[in-house]
């Protein structure tokens, strides 16, 4: 067990005219090594949610425990350099965390004040953005040059140079094109599977839920909603309905073909299980 919410509640500028509650007693476990999608409507409390993960924000009332760490409502924090170490949170922006002359610096920043020595960090620095796909050149351009998917791959470096035990990734492919998306998300799973890194990814793109997530946690209305393994969440054609969410392209194609009076097994959400479930009706009928 790394990261269990107990009745965590968190109002914006409470006992204000403003005062707005966005999450209400939310409890939830994180499975450890697991990759899981974090979804819902827009507002409905999924970067409030994931910004307790290391302390960005703290409880209004309730406590969260992070890889043994105890975060409680009126408690002040304990540890909170090392929780932030082991728990990478990547903005929905990248522009919130670029802000050195240059992407090296940048980069570097991270190991450093944590005690990494600077030909150590510099090091480290181009391991990360191998791996994020980014040429060396880019070490000495400035933030400012980068398109907005190459600036995301570098807030993505940031926190990778610092090999935090835990990611958080809100809407991490928003930016990039299809491809780049892609790699990206595999990326993050080879980091899951080898390194057995936790993730945990806020989207909106139920493609990347499918193809790449083992569980998925639904908020709406700044509660938890449900959580669910992947496969299972989208059997339950009525409950992305009920959520106003679309499935991916495959589970909807099965859907289209149960409605035609095909009998398919509820577990094909690749095009090969699909295609060969069908093919059996089809000589079935023969």
């Amino acid at each position: 067990m790394s990261i269990l919410f107990e009745k965590v509640s968190h109002t914006y500028s409470p006992d204000t005219p403003f005062s707005y509650a966005a999450l209400t007693d939310v409890d939830l476990e994180i499975t450890e090594g697991k990759m899981t999608a974090i979804i819902g409507a827009t507002g409905s409390g999924k970067t409030t949610l994931v910004q307790h993960l290391n302390a960005l924000l703290l409880p209004t009332s309730g406590k969260l425990t992070i890889l043994e760490r105890v975060i409680e409502a009126g408690v002040q924090p304990k540890k909170l350099k090392s929780l932030r170490k082991d728990v990478g949170l990547v903005f929905q922006f990248p522009e919130y965390q670029l802000f050195e002359e240059t992407i090296l610096k940048d980069i570097i920043f991270g190991p450093k004040n944590f005690g990494v020595s600077e030909e150590d960090a510099i090091q480290k620095a181009r391991e990360v953005m191998k791996l994020v796909d980014l040429d060396m050149s880019y070490l000495d351009k400035s933030p400012l040059d980068l398109s907005g998917g190459q600036k995301r791959r570098v807030a993505i470096a940031g926190i990778l140079a610092m090999e935090p035990k835990v990611l958080v990734l809100d809407e991490p492919t928003a930016g990039l094109d299809p491809q780049g998306s892609q790699q990206m998300m595999g990326l993050f799973r080879k980091l899951n599977k080898e390194l057995n890194k936790t993730v945990l990814i806020v989207t909106h793109d139920m493609e990347h839920v499918l193809n790449y997530c083992d569980e998925v946690v639904v908020v709406k209305d700044g509660k938890i909603f449900c959580k669910q393994d992947v496969k299972t969440f989208f059997k339950q054609e009525s409950l992305c309905e009920e959520l106003n969410i679309l499935p991916p392209a495959i589970v909807q194609l099965r859907n289209a073909c149960l409605k035609c009076g095909m009998n398919l097994p509820d577990d094909c959400f690749t095009v090969d299980e699909l295609a060969k479930a069908i093919s059996k009706q089809v000589k079935h009928h023969e």
